[in-house]
């Protein structure tokens, strides 16, 4: 770089994902300079124990700050801001990580978002029917933060829970990692712990003591909540001082640089394709006409609006806790880009594909896409016609919304003995299919509840799968915005950071500056017929579920 660009300002986005952490740098206009990427450590010590190390992944995150950050001055760095997986982290009375594992390791002190150990925890709390659940679509769910306290303070009362100092989500970890300010996301609190906001107004919002109370965590509300902070700000605000000069150390950065208050990875997802130029479309909603899918291991399903509204089995609604004044909600499958390999690895194929995208050196989703084209050609039918008579229910690790079931288990119907690639690109197709499905059911929900989405963003790894793109966009039938920045996860943490510098007035501002433009994809509206056809089958499928487990209990 030279001239003006030796010193033009410079924003830093981190991403905590399920298995890498990635930090990227990013420009004034929102255009990605140079990204990095680092693997983080998983450990499943039993069945559906999902646990991590805060160490590790702090490490993984100035790792990847550092490397991203190459070259560059200092000086250029004007804001940093955090997005991470709404997981628990556990430390003791002197900051450092305690187990929360069965193993007693204790580096494994962070139960996953994807940890469904508090299953039973989660229905009890359920069982209260008290006022705050309200607000997470009528039923907490497993992944939030109450029940898996629940079954900590249950299951580890000695080994953890009585030995606990503080309990952070991990986005807000890491910018006390960052900045040694225990302030938490007003993000994180109201979507994942229970904090409420009345009707939107600020001067109501705080914890319910009731609420821990008939839980049987009312220790928790001890010394004002001391354990999980009442300081509690919006996304974008600054946090603390800015980095520590410890910190700054790890990263390579000027201590003091402004660090934003932290967002879930999802939620900067939404930031980030929220503020995409939509003039495209014509349209004159800026924010409330759009569904944002967050597209990786798991799916989530971002909207928002102008006033609050209760839709069964979604979660939500939060109050500002993605655009500030809006109240948003948050629908999901629990296993998207999971579900699609465990699909793709399971097969007696799976040797055969590999190979083959060794060979041409492709990803595994462009092979089997390929060898569909060839099979409808040869067939001469469309594409997703292929699978008239393969269905799939795809709750293989429960169903998040709007069903709100963890419970729920995966099914098959119309296997066959073919065993090679083409039934593998069909069995691949056929969940495509269903996760579009699972979107669907989760669209009408919203609508039929007063939402009203006329095109839907879509983000994070699957977008650059062309299939799965088209697959939703014409189950849907509803263009699918792709923004020109295809990592708008990580633009939504960098939007953050640059609104935490101060060089914009406010968060609005800075995501339309900084949100670039997009490319639709429109549906095609000759497949309509046959989805909803098959439609009728993948909700048949749940019935049937439901009538099995009956018959069987």
């Amino acid at each position: 770089m030279s001239g003006a660009d030796d010193t033009s300002p410079l924003y830093i986005g981190v991403d905590v994902g399920t298995r890498s952490v990635r930090a990227a740098l990013f420009n004034k206009a929102g255009l990605s300079i140079k990204t990095s990427v680092k693997p983080i450590t998983i450990w499943n010590p039993k069945p559906n124990f999902y646990e991590q190390s805060s160490d590790n992944i702090w490490a993984s995150c100035c790792a990847a700050i550092k490397d991203a950050c190459l070259g560059v001055s200092p000086d250029r760095v004007k804001g940093i801001g955090v997005d991470a997986t709404c997981s628990l982290v556990v430390l003791d009375k002197n900051d450092q990580p305690l187990s929360v594992s069965p193993t007693g390791m204790k580096e494994q002190n962070v139960v996953m978002w994807m940890d469904h150990r508090a299953q039973e925890q989660a229905q009890r709390i359920n069982l209260t029917n008290h006022d705050v659940l309200k607000y997470v679509g009528g039923a907490i769910s497993l992944e939030m933060e109450p029940p898996k306290l629940l079954w900590l303070k249950e299951n580890m009362n000695e080994s953890c829970w009585n030995k606990a100092g503080s309990f952070f989500e991990l986005p807000d970890f890491l910018t006390f990692k960052a900045t040694g300010c225990t302030t938490r996301s007003l993000c994180s609190m109201v979507c994942k712990w229970s904090y409420c906001i009345s009707e939107g107004d600020t001067s109501k919002q705080g914890w319910s003591d009731t609420f821990w109370q008939q839980i049987g965590l009312d220790d928790l509300a001890e010394a004002n909540y001391a354990k999980i902070d009442q300081t509690i700000l919006p996304p974008g605000t600054a946090c603390g001082s800015g980095l520590s000069a410890k910190a700054a150390g790890e990263m390579g950065l000027n201590p003091g640089t402004p660090v934003a208050t932290s967002i879930i990875d999802a939620h900067a997802g939404a930031i980030g394709c929220l503020g995409c130029d939509m003039s495209v479309l014509q349209s004159s909603e800026p924010y409330t006409n759009r569904l944002i899918l967050i597209s990786g291991t798991s799916m989530c399903h971002m909207v928002v609006n102008k006033n609050p509204v209760s839709v069964p089995g979604v979660w939500g609604p939060f109050y500002s806790a993605i655009i500030p004044g809006l109240w948003g909600h948050e629908g999901g499958q629990s296993a998207t880009g999971k579900l699609i390999d465990h699909v793709i690895e399971g097969h007696a194929a799976y040797g055969e594909l590999k190979e083959l995208a060794s060979e041409r050196k492709q990803h595994a989703h462009d092979v089997l896409n390929s060898k569909l084209d060839e099979m409808a050609s040869e067939s001469n039918v469309e594409l997703g016609q292929l699978t008239k008579q393969l269905h799939i229910w795809p709750d293989f690790h429960g169903n998040r919304s709007p069903i709100a079931d963890p419970t729920l288990t995966g099914m098959i119907s119309g296997l066959t003995l073919a065993n090679g690639i083409p039934d593998l690109a069909l069995l691949y197709l056929s969940c495509l299919q269903a996760l579009a499905y699972g979107t669907r059911q989760i669209v009408e929900a919203l609508t039929a509840n007063g939402y009203s989405i006329d095109v839907v963003c879509m983000c994070g790894g699957l977008r650059k799968n062309k299939l799965f793109v088209m697959t939703h966009a014409d189950v849907l039938g509803l263009p699918i915005l792709l923004p020109e920045e295809e990592e708008s996860v990580l633009l939504g943490s960098a939007i953050l950071g640059a609104y935490a510098s101060g060089d914009f007035p406010n968060l609005q501002t800075c995501m339309k500056t900084m949100g670039g433009r997009g490319k639709l994809v429109q549906p095609n509206a000759t497949s309509t017929s046959f989805h909803e056809k098959k439609y009728r089958v993948f909700l048949k499928m749940l019935k049937d579920q439901l009538q099995y487990r009956a018959m069987m209990e």
